[in-house]
């Protein structure tokens, strides 16, 4: 799967969290605070995801409205696989160790994560 550039990503979780077909200016809406683009910027980029295969776009009228072709937990779990493959040498127990050393996490979220392995060997 291609990888999304930051502003990309930024569009996609725009897109995943409407949970539908959105029209570009509901993407410029939610982008305006963070990037502050005009709409020609965001259809550009719109058009760019479809290119990507990430979106596709269907006129209804006057109007395209965009909806994702990806699902967002599959692209997560693939972003996420490659960036332990590539980083920790395809160790999570590499990563979990590295991201506690450098204090990126603490015992909260140890916990957090053994209550969750707990959770999933119960079911």
């Amino acid at each position: 799967m291609k990888r999304l550039g930051d502003a990309e990503l930024e569009i996609m979780l725009a897109i995943w969290a409407a949970d539908g077909p959105v029209q570009s200016t509901y993407v410029h809406q939610q982008l305006k605070e963070s990037r502050g683009w005009a709409l020609p910027a965001v259809i550009t980029a719109l058009n760019r995801l479809v290119d990507k295969g990430f979106l596709a776009c269907e006129k209804q009228g006057r109007s395209n409205w965009y909806r994702s072709l990806v699902p967002e937990q599959a692209y997560k779990a693939a972003e996420g696989r490659s960036v332990i493959d590539r980083l920790y040498g395809s160790s999570f127990t590499g990563m979990v160790a590295s991201l506690y050393d450098g204090r990126a996490i603490g015992k909260k979220d140890l916990e957090e994560l053994r209550q969750y392995l707990d959770d999933l060997e119960g079911k």
